[in-house]
């Protein structure tokens, strides 16, 4: 039996160490980290990489649910995935999950709602905050980061969209809708 562990952040600016030193406080042999948004499991390497590596009579350990999953769709999805293939989970701080008892599957459940349920929240606050901006007029979205006059610049010296775009490291599209949106 072996004792894995999967961390996540959600952004490059937030670290993993407070996870990473808890679940190898609770005995995790083998840990899975990365950092990537929690709201889907795509692209989420190191949580595909735990899910392949656990075998029958292993336990996976996260430090919250939310980590894991924030939908109780993909959580069951994945605790499904872990219960097929014989193991066990354990989420820390919330010390009544645990898999491999009835109660812990009820609170599993339940907790994975609540948790939804409030990112759900947080997305409606975060909606009528920005729409609140706008009607006062504050809200002017996110600065821009593609200077516009350098576009013009370089295409002024006979280079093509393909060729700025590698040359200031953006998409070839914005280049396209930059240079549309000043005609």
């Amino acid at each position: 039996m072996a004792i894995a562990g999967y961390a996540r952040v959600s952004s490059s600016g937030q670290g993993l160490d407070v996870q990473l030193d808890q679940l190898r406080g609770a005995g995790c042999e083998k840990v899975f980290a990365e950092k990537m948004t929690g709201t889907t499991t795509e692209g989420r390497d190191a949580l595909e990489e735990a899910l392949s590596w656990v075998r029958d009579g292993d336990v996976l350990i996260v430090t919250r649910l939310d980590r894991l999953a924030r939908s109780i769709v993909d959580l069951r999805k994945i605790v499904d995935r872990l219960q097929a293939k014989g193991v066990g989970f354990r989420a820390l701080q919330q010390g009544g999950i645990d898999t491999t008892k009835a109660e812990g599957r009820l609170m599993l459940n339940i907790l994975g709602a609540f948790a939804e349920f409030e990112t759900e929240i947080r997305k409606e606050r975060q909606r009528d905050g920005i729409a609140k901006a706008k009607s006062a007029g504050r809200y002017k979205g996110r600065p821009a980061t593609i200077n516009a006059g350098m576009i013009a610049a370089l295409e002024a010296e006979g280079m093509g969209p393909t060729e700025i775009a590698a040359r200031l490291g953006i998409g070839r599209a914005s280049v396209y809708r930059l240079r549309n949106k000043a005609a």
